[in-house]
């Protein structure tokens, strides 16, 4: 970095950018890590790697490309995990992880990213993340039966956050559901220490059922629900970047922190839009101090991640429950207008979207799984031109 081109507003625009990153999603991680029962070291160690991983990627791709390419995990693959982590157990899913990584790093390196996601109907990608993530959306409205105020509380904030300040809505909702929690006595702060994250090797496990459940859906949202808006969001800003860098280099930082327990790294989204405006820098060319500094953070944090944990886990699970639903309203709006908006297979989606949503499970697969299998045969029956059909039209006309 040119010490000509230090701001105090990108450095600021940077904090911020992970402050939003941790504020809610990050819950949808400890919600996972808590359904799947992981012990503290291996939840502490997820931490150390998704926020190493997105340090290291938000720092390299900032520096090296001169934008302000921030770095993030993989929040829809987070909520796929909720769903099946306790199902595959964590020396599989670190499997499915790797499997996921290298799929990823051989299309950024290949450059055929963005011809695969050309090939595969938007609205059946869009209707599987919508469906996986509304049951777990719904958890932050059943969470408010057995705490009303907090639940009401956290709610309210969200609402007015959205209204006023739409970027730091879930960081408002997470102060204010924190305060609560506080006033009413819900918490367990006292016992929560300074400590270190201890990176923990895992295991990795090899099963079909992993592959299948765990690493096709898990690299299918990420491609379409963080890399593609990921570099629409810079690209939006006049930035031109380069697919193929930032998905190779992305993939293969994910392949290194998997057996850590690292899900996926990927472009961010709603963080980059903070580093990539005016609010940072005026310049667009200074805008990337921006992204150093957020992966300076991410780094900082890294360090800190089982005092993090410790956090997570003091807190009420209404809390968490509620916030991380609320995290998720932006990625199931997305899922759903992505569903309506492709008129063309809109059906099969809506099948897609119910498999999704039904949380079916069959011969040891998920559901993420089969909506996209029930889905796509939909597609083929419903929309597309059958060869036969096409055959028997053409044979009629010379005939």
């Amino acid at each position: 970095m040119h010490l000509k081109d230090f701001s105090l507003s990108a450095v600021v625009a940077g904090f911020l950018a992970v402050f939003v990153s941790f504020a809610g999603p990050v819950a949808i991680v400890f919600q996972a890590a808590k359904l799947a029962n992981l012990p503290a070291d291996i939840t502490s160690s997820w931490i150390w790697a998704i926020a190493m991983g997105s340090g290291v990627a938000g720092l390299l791709l900032s520096w090296r490309l001169r934008m302000p390419v921030l770095a993030a995990w993989s929040t829809p693959g987070a909520a796929l995990l909720v769903v099946s982590l306790p199902v595959v157990g964590i020396h599989q899913a670190v499997g499915a992880y790797l499997v996921a990584a290298l799929l990823v790093l051989a299309l950024g390196l290949s450059g055929a990213f963005k011809l695969l996601l050309e090939h595969i109907p938007k609205g059946i990608i869009a209707a599987m993340l919508a469906g996986v993530l509304f049951n777990f959306g719904l958890q932050a409205f059943l969470s408010i039966q057995s705490s009303p105020t907090l639940g009401f509380g956290v709610l309210a904030a969200f609402l007015i956050g959205k209204r006023l300040a739409p970027r730091y809505a879930t960081a408002l909702a997470v102060l204010v559901g924190t305060a609560l929690a506080l006033a009413g006595g819900a918490t367990h702060l006292g016992g929560v220490a300074l400590s270190f994250a201890t990176p923990v090797l895992i295991r990795p496990e090899w099963s079909w059922h992993a592959v299948f459940s765990v690493a096709l859906p898990l690299a299918l949202v990420t491609l379409s629900g963080q890399h593609m808006p990921g570099l629409a969001v810079l690209t939006a800003s006049g930035y031109q970047p380069p697919a193929r860098p930032i998905v190779a280099l992305t993939g293969l930082v994910s392949l290194l922190m998997a057996p850590f327990g690292a899900h996926a790294i990927n472009p961010s989204v709603i963080a980059a839009s903070i580093c990539t405006g005016s609010e940072a820098h005026e310049d667009p060319a200074r805008r990337y101090v921006a992204g150093l500094a957020a992966g300076g953070l991410f780094l900082l944090i890294a360090v800190f991640g089982g005092t993090l944990a410790q956090v997570m886990a003091a807190l009420p699970k209404e809390l968490v429950l509620t916030v991380a639903g609320l995290a998720l309203v932006g990625s199931i709006t997305t899922g759903l207008v992505g569903l309506v908006n492709h008129a063309g297979h809109r059906d099969a989606s809506v099948i897609t979207f119910l498999v999704a949503a039904s949380g079916m499970s069959l011969l040891g697969l998920g559901a993420a799984f089969w909506s996209l299998a029930l889905g796509g045969a939909a597609y083929l029956v419903l929309h597309q031109r059958w060869g036969v059909k096409a055959r028997f039209a053409a044979a009629r006309l010379r005939a």
